[in-house]
């Protein structure tokens, strides 16, 4: 497929998503919150290239939560400046809060809820609404098989959220592209990547999940699609109803 083509069959998808959840509308400021990951340089990459296409007028605005970790910022604020878009960097002890204060069993869930409360706060700073972050279709599914195998639930994040807390919905603008669409993209436009200094980025639940993901892909090429397809169809009548005795069951193998 020729770079043209590449690009607008993209595009199509992601402004697909944006239209089937009513992600970004008129008037609307958008703060893409950047981690210096792949992800989150394609989403605002090419959330820039939409807005120059789409009948809707809407605001981009970029900011990194800095974790208080060594970080080349530099060239995060050259690649948002070529494209036209804000750049904010907030300065936390994030980091140092996680892994020194606390020292959580979970740091990554710790860690993406502080970013978070980070990101909403300074969306309200800027005046925006929109919050959109990088996630992408195997991330959808990392969260469920997450939720399942150590929650017992069957739940994963949606599209479009409206957090009642902070005023401020969050949008996956990348919610139809699978993660290795997304690098390839990245690699084709020579987008930079900022190295992650976290001390846990390569060993968390999350990339157990992805491994699994990638496994099944292979055994059932299609199943990015189908996984897609259930979510967007979930027939709740086919599942069990509550039981009237809500207490745990015993443990599943018999006492020794």
């Amino acid at each position: 497929m020729g770079k043209h083509s590449y690009l607008k069959w993209f595009k199509s998808r992601v402004k697909r998503a944006i239209t089937d959840y009513n992600m970004i509308t008129n008037g609307d400021g958008v703060v893409v919150g950047l981690s210096g990951g792949k992800d989150s340089a394609v989403l605002l990459d090419i959330l820039a290239k939409v807005r120059q296409e789409v009948p809707v007028n809407y605001d981009l605005h970029a900011v990194l939560i800095h974790m208080g970790w060594q970080m080349d910022i530099d060239v995060l604020e050259q690649f948002c400046r070529e494209r036209g878009v804000p750049f904010t960097c907030k300065y936390t002890d994030i980091g140092e809060v996680v892994f020194e204060y606390r020292q959580d069993k979970s740091p990554c869930a710790l860690c993406a809820n502080l970013r978070r409360g980070a990101l909403n706060n300074t969306v309200r700073d800027i005046g925006f609404n929109k919050l959109a972050l990088g996630h992408h279709i195997d991330d959808v599914i990392e969260t469920f098989f997450m939720s399942l195998f150590y929650t017992g639930q069957f739940k994963t994040f949606s599209p479009l959220t409206y957090m009642d807390r902070s005023g401020v919905t969050l949008v996956r603008p990348l919610i139809y592209h699978s993660g290795k669409t997304v690098e390839n993209f990245r690699k084709r436009y020579d987008l930079p990547v900022v190295k992650n200094p976290c001390p846990v980025a390569e060993d968390t639940k999350r990339v157990e999940m992805a491994e699994i993901i990638d496994y099944l892909g292979g055994r059932y090429p299609d199943i990015r699609r189908r996984f897609l397809t259930a979510l967007q169809s979930l027939d709740t009548q086919n599942l069990w109803p509550l039981p009237l005795n809500k207490r745990r069951l015993p443990q599943d193998n018999p006492p020794q």
